[in-house]
């Protein structure tokens, strides 16, 4: 039989072969690098840098297949471009929820009286345009209020990518009824997400600056905020254009 693996058909094998190197790097190289760390018996820290770059190595692929699936196969059938679309917008409340449990995880263990921390602190005011209300009690009442103005975007998001998903089954999704609605619910969620994570971060910069958190924050901050906008543009170029 005939070899299959030349030049003229390589995108038939150069997937297989990136798939098997990456199996056979995970397979067989990550044991032998837990290995030799157990033997030299180094410290918690490289152990953690160690571990960090096992996920960071299993969220290549994950990547990748979530740009194929949501971009490339949405684009190639529309009619399933729905689903893929739900399950990316959870994926982005799941992202921040991460975040913000990452945030408070390091806190937590590394000041175990971070409530005392907070109180001891000069008093907070709010950023424009809510410089007018009154500021959070710094404390306990801060700490809990950003928690939740965070995470509750973590719960309206996917709430509100079921109800378009529903609209759009019973071909109800247009200007005149849900997806404006849906448009603003999901814009004032995000906002006040994105407003109660940088409160958090300038009233406890000082505690978060061992792990450098401003590079993550802008991540999360475009996954969420320039992948949504994005979406409107699109679905308005499409509307007028239709």
């Amino acid at each position: 039989m005939p070899c299959t693996c030349t030049w003229r058909n390589w995108r038939q094998w150069i997937l297989r072969l990136a798939v098997v190197l990456y199996l056979v790097s995970i397979v067989v190289a990550v044991p032998l690098c837990i290995w030799e760390l157990q033997k030299l018996e180094v410290g918690i820290h490289t152990k953690a840098w160690f571990i960090a770059g096992i996920f960071s190595l299993l969220t290549i692929p994950m990547s990748l297949w979530v740009i194929f699936l949501d971009s490339w196969i949405a684009l190639k059938y529309p009619s399933i471009a729905i689903y893929a679309d739900t399950c990316r917008e959870c994926y982005e409340a799941y992202v921040i929820y991460n975040f913000m449990g990452f945030l408070t995880n390091y806190l937590t263990n590394r000041y175990p009286n971070l409530v005392l921390i907070l109180e001891a602190k000069d008093q907070q005011k709010h950023f424009p345009p809510l410089c007018c209300c009154p500021p959070w009690a710094m404390g306990e009442v801060l700490l809990f209020r950003c928690k939740l103005g965070v995470l509750q975007y973590t719960a309206v998001r996917p709430f509100t990518t079921i109800i378009a998903l529903i609209c759009e089954l019973l071909r109800n999704f247009s200007f005149s009824n849900a997806w404006t609605y849906l448009v603003i619910i999901n814009n004032m969620s995000q906002l006040f997400a994105m407003y109660c994570l940088l409160l958090f971060y300038k009233v406890l910069k000082e505690e978060l600056n061992p792990i450098q958190p401003v590079g993550k924050f802008l991540c999360v901050k475009l996954v969420g905020f320039v992948s949504f906008w994005q979406a409107v543009v699109i679905a308005l170029l499409v509307k007028v254009g239709s």
